[in-house]
C-alpha cells in the first residue's frame, strides 16, 4: 500500500510542470511572435492538403480512364473528397509537425525570451542542414510508426474508439519526443546530451496533444500549444536538474 501510494504521488507531481506547461502555452498564444507562426503554419499545412487534394481528383480521373470505368462526375468527385478525407484525418498529424518543425525556432525563441532570458543566451541556434536532418528523421518516425499501427486499428475499425486510441498512444510518444526536442536540441551540445524530460512527463505531454489533435478546430493550434508547452516543460527540467546538481 504503501509503494502504490508513493507511486501514485510521484505521478501526480510529474503531472505538475506538464499541466503548467500547458497552461503556459495557451497563455502565450497572445503573443505577435506565436500568432504569426501559427498563421503559417496553419496555412502552409492547409495549403499542402488541398494541392494533395486536387492531386487524388485528377488521380481518380486518370485511375478511371485507365480502367474504362465511365463515372459520372459526381462519383469522381465524392470519391476524392473521402478518400481526401480520410488522409487528412490519418495525416494531419504527421504534416503539422512536420511544418511546424521549420518554424520550431520561432516559437522556442519566443518563448525563451518571454520566461527564460537567462536560457536564451545559452542557446545555440541549430544549422539549417542539422534542423533540416531533425525534421526529416521526425517525418520518418511519424509516417513508419503510424503506418506500423495501421494493421491494429484495423483489427479495430468496428469498435467504438480502437483506432483513435491506438493512434492516440502512438502519437502521444512521437509528439512527447518532439515537441521536447525542439527546444532541448538548442541546449544539449553536440553530440546532443539525453533530454533532461522524464519520459514519463513526455507521454503525457504527448498524450494531452495528441489529444487535441483529435478536436475538429483545436487541432489547427495544437502543433503551437505543443512547441510551447514542450519548451516551458524542458526549460523547467532543465532548471531543476541544475538545482538539484547545485
Amino acid at each position: 500500500m504503501h509503494l502504490t501510494s508513493h507511486r501514485k504521488r510521484r505521478n501526480v507531481s510529474r503531472m505538475g510542470p506538464v499541466l503548467a506547461s500547458i497552461s503556459k502555452a495557451f497563455e502565450q498564444l497572445r503573443d505577435p511572435a506565436i500568432l504569426r507562426v501559427a498563421a503559417k503554419s496553419i496555412a502552409i499545412t492547409m495549403l499542402i492538403f488541398v494541392i494533395a487534394g486536387v492531386g487524388v481528383f485528377f488521380g481518380l480521373e486518370w485511375l478511371f480512364a485507365w480502367l474504362e470505368w465511365e463515372a459520372g462526375g459526381f462519383a469522381r468527385a465524392a470519391a476524392a473528397v473521402i478518400i481526401a478525407a480520410l488522409a487528412f484525418w490519418f495525416l494531419f498529424r504527421v504534416v503539422a509537425l512536420a511544418v511546424l518543425q521549420f518554424f520550431a525556432d520561432e516559437v522556442v525563441i519566443a518563448v525563451e525570451k518571454a520566461h527564460y532570458p537567462d536560457l536564451a543566451e545559452r542557446a545555440v541556434p541549430l544549422p539549417f542542414r542539422r534542423d533540416l536532418a531533425n525534421s526529416l528523421k521526425g517525418l520518418g518516425r511519424a509516417l513508419t510508426f503510424n503506418l506500423l499501427a495501421l494493421p491494429v486499428a484495423a483489427v479495430l475499425f468496428f469498435t467504438a474508439f480502437g483506432p483513435a486510441i491506438v493512434f492516440l498512444l502512438v502519437n502521444a510518444v512521437l509528439l512527447g519526443r518532439e515537441l521536447t526536442d525542439m527546444a532541448w536540441l538548442r541546449h544539449s551540445g553536440e553530440p546532443p546530451l539525453p533530454s533532461p524530460v522524464q519520459r514519463s512527463e513526455r507521454l503525457m505531454l504527448g498524450s494531452a496533444i495528441a489529444a487535441m489533435m483529435l478536436v475538429p478546430f483545436l487541432n489547427f493550434i495544437a502543433p503551437i500549444v505543443g512547441a510551447a508547452a514542450g519548451t516551458h516543460l524542458t526549460h523547467d527540467a532543465m532548471q531543476r536538474r541544475e538545482g538539484g546538481d547545485a
